[in-house]
């Protein structure tokens, strides 16, 4: 069989087919920069003809409007000095098209068989790539406003939570100081009493950032700790344990249970040991699953005697721990037979809780 071997003007017309087939505009120039030749997308897109285009320099081409400073950079400059150069970015008013942001990709061809050598020059445009991150920038520049903007409106608000309980508990101490009836001052102390712990839970949600998950360890720390500070004194000492794991729930749920553990704490340091006791512990446990949660105060105080009024006919306290556990769509169990141990599961799939020994 005998073997073919393109001439030169196969050769040409082989470059010529590769040069049209490629998609993106292509130029292929001399060593001075001349138009040998130009690919159809070329054509196309820039909308000139090949008699005012090949043969003729490139920074001639359309009466000087391919006289680009950064093209000249790329080929003068650039070029010599490298064999190749990608994504060389130019944003430009290119004739027939424009105002466009486009990628110069340039190779130097080197010859074996002579010393002469040509470039070839590919455009990329990219303008609508860079408009939709332009306008993606200004959307997360917005976004970030707006969310610096709910941040503040957010602090704003919380402060004005707090001075707003604060103001309330005040005027509570004021009239409880103020009326002679005993039983009178105890409600308006006891009131008084609710809303420094509405207070409390208000401050640590605050300092968890205001976001809409919370994580339950720290912040039932924080609070317990907060609570011990306040209430637990060296005459009388109490250990409060907080043992969580590291689940994350929602903030508004977290208000709901760091009021039930306000309150189911206050409740076991008041009461559950009425006279000295070496060991004193009140333990608060949360376990979380995945769609399930488990909380716990247990304390080893003198309980609760049999016979005791049931729980859901208990004081104020007794009556908000059961309409917040209402709000949580959770079940409450009391165990009174070796002090006091109250338990909330939302979904009863977690394991019992232990009590404190």
């Amino acid at each position: 069989m005998t073997r073919f071997v393109p001439g030169l003007d196969d050769a040409q017309s082989l470059a010529q087919a590769i040069v049209d087939t490629i998609h993106e505009p292509l130029l292929v120039l001399d060593e001075r920069f001349n138009v040998l030749a130009a690919s159809r997308s070329f054509y196309e897109i820039f909308q000139v003809d090949p008699q005012h285009t090949i043969s003729c320099p490139l920074f001639d081409l359309g009466d000087g409007q391919w006289d680009i400073p950064a093209l000249r950079i790329l080929l003068e400059t650039i070029i010599p000095e490298h064999t190749a150069m990608d994504g060389f970015e130019v944003d430009h008013d290119f004739p027939g098209l424009g105002r466009r942001t486009m990628l110069l990709n340039a190779r130097k061809v080197l010859y074996a068989t002579s010393s002469s050598a040509t470039i070839l020059l590919a455009f990329t445009d990219i303008t609508s790539r860079r408009l939709i991150e332009r306008e993606k920038a200004h959307l997360l520049e917005r976004t970030e406003e707006l969310l610096r903007q709910k941040q503040t409106l957010l602090q704003e608000m919380q402060h004005r939570v707090a001075n707003s309980l604060q103001i309330i508990a005040s005027i509570l101490m004021l009239k409880a100081r103020a009326v002679t009836s005993e039983e009178t001052r105890f409600h308006l102390k006891d009131a008084h009493q609710r809303v420094i712990s509405v207070a409390e839970v208000q401050s640590h949600l605050h300092a968890s950032g205001g976001v809409d998950q919370i994580e339950v360890a720290p912040y039932l720390t924080k609070l317990c700790a907060s609570l011990a500070a306040s209430m637990i004194n060296a005459d009388h000492p109490i250990v409060l344990d907080v043992h969580a794991d590291r689940g994350m729930i929602g903030s508004d749920k977290a208000v709901s249970i760091g009021l039930i553990v306000t309150e189911l704490v206050i409740n076991a340091i008041k009461y559950a040991f009425p006279v000295d006791k070496v060991d004193a512990r009140i333990t608060v446990t949360f376990a979380s699953g995945s769609d399930t949660w488990a909380l716990s105060v247990v304390d080893n105080g003198v309980g609760k005697a049999a016979d005791a009024a049931p729980t859901t006919h208990g004081g104020l306290g007794t009556v908000i721990v059961q309409a917040l556990v209402k709000q949580l769509e959770g079940k409450m169990t009391v165990d009174t037979a070796d002090g006091m141990r109250v338990s909330i599961t939302h979904h009863s799939a977690l394991p019992v809780l232990d009590k404190v020994a």
